[in-house]
């Protein structure tokens, strides 16, 4: 009986015994090599325009050049000294203060005015499109908006300051004052976009889930610390990692706002290597900073996307 089975389903054709199997005759391969084709074009494209800056930027950070003509090459030596200048561990220090405020502080405001506006509050509609203002408005328009606010003493907010018997303070011109201004416009910025994808994420989030867990006597920091964070952690790390990338390239806010002063206390390292390359005539050394900061957001990401895969 065995050995009949055993040749009867050695008979039987190979899909049937193998559903699961593939079957790739003539027809599939020629439809993989025409799909193939019309992908390539793009592909190649693609990587052309990204790797072409890349081996540019390359060639640059190890050459001691001008913005005019490729110098004689100096290997690393310029990745040695931004190493060694105390300037560039300066604005690395602000560059990860100004990071981890501007992602931290933004998606905590974010995700408390989310879960805000999924209750009953009366015209929620129209403060959600208020609330998307400091996103929405154009960068230029803002900083300008905030200088005219802080920059000189006869400005709103020192003006007020001083009525409020403060003194002259000045809220651009001292160190730490301008530190403190420039993380709350970034957080300000950032605000409605760390909005919307948290509330995005509770959208998702069953309103069944936390009734079930009342009847279970949780209290409201249970279902937030249990419930609610678990279930929009894929979110939150999509939105840690897509606002630390803002983060560290963002150039417009810094620049327009304070420069990078008052003697460089708000300088991010995008700011330096602007200033290397564009008024300090230093391509090569200003590139290598470039890449150190390339770098450094790579292992951030890469850092955060496995705490995505985790949350999945």
């Amino acid at each position: 009986m065995t050995d009949t089975s055993t040749a009867v389903r050695a008979d039987l054709p190979r899909r049937v015994r193998q559903p699961g199997a593939r079957q790739r005759g003539p027809g599939g391969r020629q439809r993989g090599l025409t799909m193939t084709a019309l992908v390539a074009p793009s592909i190649i494209l693609i990587v052309l325009i990204n790797a072409y800056p890349l081996f540019y930027a390359a060639i640059e950070a190890t050459h001691d050049n001008t913005l005019i003509s490729t110098g004689p090459f100096v290997g690393l030596d310029n990745f040695t000294q931004a190493l060694t200048d105390p300037a560039f561990w300066k604005a690395a220090r602000f560059t990860v203060l100004f990071t981890l405020v501007g992602v931290f502080g933004s998606w905590a405001l974010g995700l408390g005015l989310a879960m805000l506006l999924r209750t009953q509050v009366p015209g929620r509609s129209a403060f959600r499109v208020l609330l998307l203002l400091p996103w929405v408005v154009p960068i230029v328009v803002s900083a300008t908006s905030w200088n005219w606010l802080t920059n000189t003493a006869d400005s709103p907010l020192p003006t007020l300051a001083r009525a409020l018997g403060f003194g002259e303070v000045l809220f651009l011109a001292n160190p730490t004052l301008a530190v403190i201004t420039v993380l709350a416009f970034k957080v300000w910025l950032s605000t409605p976009f760390m909005m919307m994808m948290t509330g995005a994420a509770l959208e998702a989030v069953e309103e069944p889930v936390y009734e079930a867990a009342k009847m279970d006597g949780a209290g409201p920091w249970q279902q937030f610390t249990r419930i609610t964070l678990p279930l929009i952690a894929k979110t939150t790390y999509i939105s840690w990692i897509l606002m630390a990338i803002f983060c560290v390239n963002d150039f417009p806010t810094i620049f327009l706002l304070t420069g990078g002063g008052p003697v460089d206390a708000t300088t991010t390292l995008v700011v330096f290597s602007y200033r290397l390359v564009f008024q300090n005539f230093q391509p090569g050394y200003g590139t290598a900073v470039a890449f150190l900061t390339t770098a450094a957001l790579v292992l951030i990401s890469v850092a955060l996307y496995r705490q995505i895969r985790r949350a999945h």
